[in-house]
């Protein structure tokens, strides 16, 4: 069941700044101790310092943030719903929801594609914000119905920019496949986590440099197609 936090009413007349979706990967090669760093590791980074400061020093429009995990062909749960990041009040609320998570399905495949239809879901019912971010962590490759091309193909993301963090230690081919079929989008990248123990650092980095909007070159984007 998702937890509802409304740090601040999402309106029409709230500015926003970044919609950001967090896909967490709870596929069978995640186990009970992956799952649980996986877990505490991305609370501990929504609470980093650093990232707090990102979040609350914006002059442009808030954060809005929405999480959910993913792993098979159906096996999608919202975790955390639509939150406008306004304050450490609102950044506390979200900590404390993300680190008591419960993992919500196990013993299922690692279906990418139809977990960016729902994140695309998610977007289309978010706020209107300036930037549109979905953020992917796995640790595997596609291996179950439909892949990232078909999502991109048939769901509204040509706008929205996709990042991943890669969990390496499990898949050999884990970091080529996100950077070959993943990201999309100018300015997109994949962050490296050395095993699940790594996740936490990993995080961290990737939220400070999306919600900063840190480009820092094209090399991990691949190239959009005239059709998207």
């Amino acid at each position: 069941m998702a937890a509802l936090l409304w740090g601040a009413p999402l309106t029409a007349q709230a500015q926003c700044r970044l919609a950001l979706v967090l896909a967490l990967d709870v596929s069978a090669s995640v186990d009970a101790e992956e799952y649980d760093l996986q877990r505490l590791g991305l609370a501990a980074a929504l609470d980093a310092p650093d990232v707090r400061d990102a979040i609350l020093r914006g002059q442009n429009g808030s954060v809005a943030l929405a999480v959910f995990e993913w792993s098979g062909r159906f096996q999608q749960d919202l975790h955390l719903d639509w939150t406008l990041l306004q304050s450490h009040a609102d950044i506390d609320r979200a900590v404390l929801a993300l680190g008591n998570i419960s993992r919500s399905f196990e013993g299922y495949p690692t279906s990418v594609g139809q977990a960016l239809g729902y994140a695309a879901s998610l977007l289309k019912r978010g706020p209107a914000c300036d930037r549109r971010v979905i953020d992917m962590s796995g640790d595997g490759i596609n291996n179950y119905g439909y892949g990232p091309a078909e999502a991109y193909r048939h769901f509204p993301l040509r706008d929205v920019q996709v990042n991943g963090l890669v969990i390496l230690g499990d898949d050999a081919e884990v970091e080529a496949f996100y950077r070959r079929e993943v990201i999309r989008g100018p300015g997109a990248f994949v962050e490296l986590s050395a095993g699940f123990e790594g996740f936490r650092a990993a995080m961290t980095r990737k939220l400070f440099r999306e919600i900063n909007d840190m480009m820092l070159g094209y090399a991990d984007a691949p190239r959009l197609s005239p059709h998207g």
